[in-house]
């Protein structure tokens, strides 16, 4: 199990610039660039930054497509894919390739939580709640194993440009 490829995140977001608890789309955050700045704790490692560099667009089905660039303190960058649709009001599902099977996306209250497995049998749940301004949000991630916490993640995502 590599420790750089534990802490993810993505990042779905959702945030719009109306009240960030009614957020009508918020797949939109993710089309253009945005930017993911963070730093992630393994069990038994030092904590080390995180940075990821994402271009979204939406497809003409409405999906999201999404392809980031992360760049892990010590580690060579490597690129990350998403593709996620609505599938029902405030629930949202899709793939990443760094998870194993599908990625569920629930708004809970104002925020997102996200649930996906990665390899090892890592279990990985995040929440994205938005900051309030619509070009930002909070990502806090905690991925387990056999139940118990083997790492953490705290991150900014920000809007960087639109289309």
């Amino acid at each position: 199990m590599r420790p750089h490829h534990l802490l993810l995140a993505p990042t779905l977001l959702v945030a719009a610039p109306a009240a960030p608890a009614e957020v009508a789309d918020p797949l939109h955050f993710f089309e253009g660039r945005t930017e993911n700045i963070g730093v992630a704790k393994v069990v038994f490692h030092k904590p080390y930054r995180t940075r990821t560099i994402g271009q979204g667009r939406i497809e003409p089905d409405g999906s999201l497509t999404l392809v980031q660039r992360v760049e892990d303190q010590g580690k060579p960058p490597h690129q990350r894919r998403w593709q996620v649709r609505e599938i029902a009001p405030g629930r949202y599902s899709g793939t990443m390739s760094d998870a194993l099977g599908p990625v569920i996306i629930d708004k809970v209250g104002n925020g997102y939580r996200f649930q996906f497995t990665m390899k090892g049998d890592l279990g990985v749940e995040q929440w994205l709640t938005p900051n309030g301004d619509g070009k930002s949000a909070k990502s806090s991630a905690k991925v387990r194993k056999f139940g118990m916490t083997v790492a953490t993640s705290d991150a900014v995502i920000r809007k960087v440009s639109g289309t």
